[in-house]
């Protein structure tokens, strides 16, 4: 009851894209259509590329680059979607400085939609988090972190919808247990709530009440624990929910080559997807809906 209640008081929040005053019953029409997703996570304020004399990753990365992409892929396709699953501070120079507003503005320069909240958003404290959103022109998403009684509430949702030519797209967030990862007073009174009891709640609701077309996670829970096989990650809640389309993952750093696919608790197809870490890459899913908006999906890494 609690969690509903913490749903329902929070809400979600919509965007609808009209074009030239059409309202939604004008974008859907016969052909197919395609909704591209571009994610990131893990970036840790790496700004630059890394160094030419690097061991690993020798001139990769690079926010310039990532935004080079990023426009080519949105001059293909304009219904696209830029996304990150947390952990956008701390693990360079910029931040100790700058304190994320860099960090902020320059996702905002490259036009992210949604972000949510991983661990280390908050090292410079909730109130330093804050501090920063005034430079975040894109909207962040946690449905398990509580933040009522701190000063981030309200500012949080637990989802938003977008409208993409006709397509309702419901975008949620989860974030990992802070206690005992991070200084408690680092994250004051935020309440952590069970990720796979909110996720239920909260994919019914997009599913049967939003009447969502897509359902996007945007999940810093990490992708799998291999010492600690029954921990809550991402493939442990992709196989024991339903209704997730695409878990888009972060936290644990994992490079994929492709999306993971999934069988749900109802047998159904779903991916999960992760793409490492530092802004090396960028993930990138395309779903394709048919007239009754049936959807069909493939995914891939592009190297940054």
């Amino acid at each position: 009851m609690e969690r509903r209640n913490f749903i329902k008081q929070v809400g979600g929040f919509s965007t609808l894209a009209m074009v030239g005053g059409l309202t939604l019953p004008s974008f859907i029409g016969n052909q197919k259509r395609h909704i591209t997703i571009l994610h990131t996570n893990d970036t840790h304020s790496h700004i630059e590329p890394f160094k030419p004399n690097h061991n690993r990753y020798a001139n990769r990365g690079g926010v310039a680059r990532r935004a080079t992409l990023i426009e080519q892929i949105r001059k293909e396709n304009s219904n696209t979607l830029l996304l990150d699953a947390g952990d956008i501070f701390q693990g360079t120079p910029y931040f100790n400085y700058y304190e994320g507003e860099l960090e902020f503005k320059l996702m905002s320069m490259l036009k992210y939609d949604v972000a949510t909240i991983g661990n280390h958003d908050f090292d410079n404290s909730i109130d330093g988090l804050f501090k920063q959103l005034p430079n975040a022109n894109f909207d962040f998403v946690s449905a398990n972190y509580d933040f009522r009684n701190t000063v981030l509430d309200t500012h949080v949702k637990p989802y938003k919808i977008i409208f993409k030519d006709g397509i309702k797209i419901g975008i949620f967030g989860l974030g990992i247990e802070l206690d005992g990862l991070v200084d408690k007073r680092m994250y004051k009174e935020t309440k952590y709530l069970d990720p796979i009891e909110i996720t239920k709640d909260i994919t019914n609701r997009l599913k049967n009440e939003e009447r969502c077309d897509l359902i996007i996670c945007l999940s810093h829970l990490g992708y799998y624990y291999k010492n600690n096989p029954n921990k809550i990650s991402d493939l442990n809640l992709a196989k024991i929910t339903n209704n997730i389309d695409l878990i888009i993952g972060g936290h644990t750093h994992t490079f994929l080559p492709k999306p993971t696919i999934v069988k749900n608790l109802d047998g159904k197809n779903m991916l999960v997807n992760q793409v490492g870490a530092y802004g090396l890459n960028l993930g990138r899913i395309d779903f394709y809906f048919d007239e009754q908006n049936n959807k069909t999906s493939e995914g891939t890494t592009i190297l940054v």
